[in-house]
């Protein structure tokens, strides 16, 4: 397969959008979207209107048959994507042509990266138009090789730390860090939830002592009002579940609408 080079939005993009926000004083908007679910039509427009409903930045997730990390929710639009005949060659080529406004992070479990091979993969997000790789079974440190052919792209390779990650693995992460953190706000699967964790303003002090870079928080955010508690710590808001689940409910149109009511949350927040 090959991607038509588009390095506007892959070219440092990912670092010079953070500053840009970060200059503004404004905090990142991040829904995730799984390629193909539930239709690609409906993942190219949501792509495509993102920027416009306030998103900041996206998480395209790659369906994967075992998303371990995942809810129900999530598990079951990667098992009807991946129904559809959505594979991860199609998820890039999606990117490619919906040619979105707004940095895209390519999440993806591992598997299907190192079926492609990782240095192939890598070029083709990039020359797709990704902004970043972020694989949710790639613990840092854990394969020197893969890391390596993942990183010659020039992509960022984004981290997870997750709530309990000791502050000594904390530092260690964020060495091998690139764009910016994603804290895991709570223990678990992602899906939505009723409140944000008591101890995520703790977590993010002792990351934050670790590391320059953006954190953004995701897992279980679920409601504009808790977006915006999230926003008052964090310098990002990362939303999965409770996109995708308006995306089954009422397509592109119905998770943007919604979107838009995080982001005025978000705002008048600030």
């Amino acid at each position: 397969m090959g991607f038509a080079s588009r390095t506007t939005l892959s070219d440092g993009a990912l670092a010079a959008h953070w500053a840009g926000l970060r200059a503004a004083r404004r905090t990142a908007l991040i829904p995730y979207v799984t390629a193909g679910f539930p239709t690609a039509v409906e993942t190219t427009a949501f792509l495509r209107g993102a920027a416009a409903a306030g998103a900041d930045i996206v998480e395209l997730g790659l369906p994967w048959s075992d998303p371990v990390a995942d809810g129900p929710t999530i598990q079951a639009s990667a098992h009807a994507a991946l129904a559809a005949g959505m594979t991860a060659a199609g998820a890039l080529r999606l990117l490619e042509d919906a040619a979105p406004e707004l940095p895209v992070v390519v999440f993806s479990y591992l598997n299907p990266i190192l079926a492609r091979g990782a240095a192939r993969f890598a070029a083709d997000a990039r020359s797709a138009g990704a902004a970043g790789i972020l694989v949710t079974d790639l613990p840092a440190g854990a394969d020197e090789a893969v890391e390596g052919e993942l990183r010659a792209s020039g992509l960022p390779l984004i981290r997870l730390v997750a709530p309990t990650t000791p502050l000594a693995r904390q530092r260690v992460i964020a060495e091998r860090s690139d764009g910016f953190i994603y804290l895991i706000a709570r223990l678990g699967v992602t899906g939505e939830s009723r409140s944000v964790s008591t101890a995520l303003a703790a977590n993010l002090a002792a990351l934050r002592a670790v590391t320059s870079l953006p954190i953004a928080v995701g897992f279980g955010i679920s409601t504009p009002e808790q977006a915006a508690d999230v926003a008052a710590l964090a310098d990002g808001v990362v939303i999965g579940s409770a996109v995708v689940a308006r995306m089954a409910r009422s397509g592109a149109a119905g998770a943007l609408e919604w979107l838009a009511s995080v982001r005025a949350a978000l705002d008048a927040r600030r």
